[in-house]
Formats: C-alpha cells, sequence, structure tokens
C-alpha cells in the first residue's frame, strides 16, 4: 500500500471538506438574530413614528442580510486560510526532511498538494481582499446594530423631538449604508492590482 498516495488523498479531502462551511454560508439563506423588541412594540415612539421606523427596518432588512451573509463568508474563508496556512507552515519542512532524497514519485506529490492548496487559498484571500471585505461587512453590520439599540435605548441622544430622532436616526443608517458601499467597491477584485503586486 502507498501511504505517502493515502495521505495525499486525505489531505485534499480535509481540504475540500473544511472548505464546505465557507461555500454554505455564501449559498445558504441567511437568518437575521432577534433584537429583542422591535420598532412596532416600543413604547418610546408614536404610531406615526412607529409606522416609519418599521416601513424604514422592513426596507433594510434585505441589505442586513446581504451584509451578514457577506461578513460570515469572508470570515469563515479568512480562518480557512489561517488555519491551513499554519498547517503547511509546520508541515512542508517536517515533510521535507521525513522524504528521502531518492524517493518515488508518490510521496513528493503530498508536498505538491499541500504547497498548491495553500497557494490558491492564498491568491483567493489576498485577490478577493478577504481580510479587508470580513472586517467592512462586520462593522458596518455592528455599527448599524449599535444605531437602533442606541435610537430604542436613548432617542433622546438623536434630539429633542421625535420627528428629529428619526430624521438623524435615518441619516445615520444612510451614512453607514454609504460607507459599506464604499467599503464593498474598494474591496472588489482587480486583475491589475493582483498583476502589480507580483
Amino acid at each position: 500500500m502507498d501511504y505517502w498516495l493515502v495521505a495525499t488523498v486525505i489531505y485534499c479531502a480535509l481540504a475540500i471538506i473544511s472548505l464546505w462551511s465557507t461555500l454554505r454560508a455564501i449559498l445558504a439563506p441567511v437568518k437575521l438574530n432577534p433584537g429583542g423588541i422591535s420598532f412596532d412594540k416600543t413604547g418610546a415612539f408614536t404610531d406615526e413614528g412607529r409606522r416609519k421606523l418599521s416601513e424604514h427596518y422592513s426596507r433594510i432588512q434585505g441589505t442586513l442580510g446581504f451584509w451578514k451573509r457577506r461578513a460570515v463568508a469572508y470570515t469563515k474563508f479568512h480562518y480557512y486560510c489561517v488555519y491551513w496556512t499554519i498547517i503547511s507552515g509546520w508541515a512542508v519542512p517536517l515533510l521535507g526532511a521525513v522524504i528521502p532524497l531518492e524517493s518515488d514519485t508518490s510521496s513528493k506529490w503530498l508536498l505538491v498538494a499541500i504547497s498548491s492548496h495553500v497557494a490558491l487559498a492564498l491568491s483567493f484571500h489576498r485577490g478577493l481582499k478577504v481580510a479587508e471585505g470580513m472586517k467592512a461587512f462586520r462593522l458596518g453590520e455592528s455599527e448599524f446594530y449599535d444605531t437602533y439599540r442606541r435610537l430604542m435605548d436613548r432617542p433622546d441622544s438623536f434630539g429633542e423631538t421625535e420627528e428629529n430622532q428619526i430624521t438623524k436616526y435615518f441619516i445615520e443608517v444612510e451614512r453607514i449604508r454609504k460607507f459599506i458601499r464604499n467599503a464593498e467597491t474598494e474591496t472588489m477584485p482587480s486583475i491589475s492590482e493582483n498583476a502589480e503586486a507580483k
């Protein structure tokens, strides 16, 4: 039995299986976490104010789902790359020392598989700007919910009157959406940037 070939197959299978959580995060529908009492049940605003806030939230729910999906996918792929880079960091030199110089080609395939896999993962990580995207979507999502909770808990921090509070809240949410949109376009992959980096 060729143990090197078996080890190569096992490594490749583990690499593909561990990538599944990232693919699932990209493809699966996302559920927003319940945030406690929503706008339509709060006693801090009038019926008209609650209606405006609830309608606004219903319009942004799709965006929040998109942000969460992207944040989760970027985070999972980022850690996928981190873990496999750490594993390869010690596995490649160790295998290089263990594999005899006059070995058959099957033992070399394990080194090729590990090196190629990590190089490919890191290329996608850099090309898709995963770290930047993960940070931008996670911060944007977090900032929105902080603003949402602040309006629910301390509406007076947005202004003295209900109209001012709601208007300022809408402006804050627009600012957050603009921040995410800018971050998203800045983290879009560019072939010319990747070519220059090489």
